[in-house]
């Protein structure tokens, strides 16, 4: 076994896709780094954290992007941002099987905020053309950063998400909230709690996500085939019906679990006995025991 969280960019990439398939975009000579990070003293990265490019998996050639959540938390710039857009919009065009995304990303960077916010919508545009040209898109999360800010909308605009117990999804970290409203709100130094409202676990039982696995890369590698196939004989583009049901959904929850203060209280509501033991169980046993719980479709 071995640990996708714990896994560099390019070893994820190794791991999840056909062995040396992946085949970067970039050029010798064309400028991948970000020029506002030097004002800032900052040091700047090829490919401004993200690796992009076209891999095979199981034979099929897919697009992919994966995030370096060691560079600057994997957060969203100018060229970070260019880059995201540029692989989805030439995705649309190629027609690929499917776009895979590795994502690992706290939000925005904060010294580039503006360029940053407008590079999140031009990304969530791009990922919107590409499914409605009939190319799926496939988000993985799995890294210690997980999907916060932007990439947390971006990831939730993905036909399927990929998550594993120790991954975290949200529009904001829970640093964000308690600098904002408090530690009474939501106290990041309660690390169960988190990962209780953030964690892949929660997600799934939401239906925010839509396949929960171990962190292992075996383990989303297989999760990215059967998310293939999912999509397979499935619309892609997202619909205005299909967007008017995610609302309905989204009320029903509120309306159904608003005054509930933790994620243990929801997952009682559900129905499901003794949820009190369930933090504790690996992602597959979870999984197990939580199928006729879960919301939403897989």
């Amino acid at each position: 076994m071995s640990s996708y969280l714990a896994a560099t960019v390019h070893e994820r990439l190794r791991g999840v896709f056909d062995p040396d398939s992946f085949e970067a975009f970039d050029t010798p000579g064309t400028p991948t780094t970000s020029p506002h990070l030097a004002r800032f003293n900052l040091p700047a990265a090829a490919g401004d954290g993200v690796a992009i490019g076209r891999a095979t998996l199981n034979g099929e050639t897919v697009y992919t992007a994966a995030q370096d959540g060691n560079f600057l938390g994997g957060a969203v710039g100018e060229v970070h941002g260019a880059r995201l857009t540029g692989l989805l919009r030439r995705a649309a065009r190629d027609r690929v099987a499917a776009v895979v995304l590795l994502i690992e990303s706290g939000g925005v960077r904060l010294q580039e905020a503006n360029a940053g916010l407008i590079a999140v919508s031009e990304v969530m545009r791009a990922l919107l053309d590409a499914r409605a040209a009939g190319v799926p898109v496939v988000a993985l999360v799995g890294g210690a950063n997980g999907a916060f800010g932007g990439m947390g909308i971006i990831a939730c605009c993905a036909n399927v998400v990929v998550m594993s117990a120790e991954a975290r999804l949200a529009m904001s970290g829970p640093e964000v909230i308690a600098s904002s409203n408090g530690r009474a709100e939501f106290d990041p130094r309660d690390r169960d709690l988190v990962w209780r409202t953030t964690g892949g676990k929660h997600r799934y039982l939401l239906g925010d996500c839509q396949v929960l696995v171990a962190d292992d890369l075996a383990a989303f590698r297989l999760a990215a085939l059967e998310a293939l196939a999912i999509c397979t004989g499935a619309p892609v583009a997202l619909t205005l019906d299909a967007l008017e049901h995610e609302q309905q959904l989204l009320a029903s929850r509120i309306e159904r679990f608003g005054t509930l203060r933790d994620p243990l209280d929801i997952w009682q509501a559900l129905g499901i006995p003794d949820a009190h033991h369930l933090p504790s169980l690996a992602a597959p046993a979870f999984v197990d025991a939580t199928v006729p719980y879960r919301l939403g479709t897989p």
